[in-house]
């Protein structure tokens, strides 16, 4: 889900954020989240951000933000309620640069690199996703769906795997979950190594 923003200062309204931070917050995700990004449009990389404030009419706060563009956004009821909007300055005011929402699980605390993990992750997010598209979407029009194939690994640097259900590019491996990996607890590597999880969506 993209939305295009001004190139040099853009304002989005916080209740959108909100609607899909309360979505997270009703279920019981353990490690799927909606993270929200800044990147570039013709890129895809990241659009560094130089500053940023939530902003009601009566007050201001300070908005966290990553050095990966990453909007550390408050699930926050009132923000809501006031009408709250995003102000964020991007580093390079040239940069074309867009807002990004991306489905993942980027805190993989206790977790071991197995199949097993890999299951229960790539249940959550594909909960995520059906709860995110809406009670419309999820029940009248389903075929509309994006269908999730399993999920997609980014590791620190360029991996390799022997397995028929795993394919790499680089530093980003996708995997073709099965049921049967419910039980498989064999671990698969380092933990430590992995960025993020992401649905792998086949159109």
């Amino acid at each position: 889900m993209v939305f295009n923003a001004n190139a040099r200062e853009f304002v989005m309204s916080y209740d959108g954020f909100y609607d899909r931070l309360k979505v997270v917050n009703k279920g019981d995700f353990q490690y799927a989240r909606v993270n929200f990004y800044i990147s570039d449009i013709g890129t895809n990389e990241s659009c560094a951000i130089k500053s940023g404030t939530i902003l009601t009419e009566k007050n201001e706060y300070p908005l966290n933000f990553t050095d990966k563009a990453q909007l550390l956004l408050p699930f926050d009821k009132q923000l809501d309620s006031d009408k709250a909007v995003i102000v964020v300055e991007p580093q390079n005011p040239s940069h074309d640069c867009q807002l990004k929402l991306q489905i993942e699980a980027n805190e993989l605390e206790g977790l071991a690199f197995s199949k097993q993990s890999l299951y229960i992750v790539n249940e959550e997010l594909d909960e995520l996703l059906t709860d995110l598209s809406g009670f419309f979407v999820s029940k009248l029009m389903w075929f509309l769906l994006p269908e999730q194939k399993g999920v997609a690994v980014t590791f620190k640097s360029p991996v390799q795997f022997d397995d028929k259900n795993i394919t790499c590019e680089k530093s980003v491996c996708y995997f073709a979950v099965e049921n049967s990996w419910e039980d498989d607890n064999a671990v698969l590597g380092d933990i430590s190594q992995v960025l993020k999880v992401t649905p792998w969506i086949v159109k």
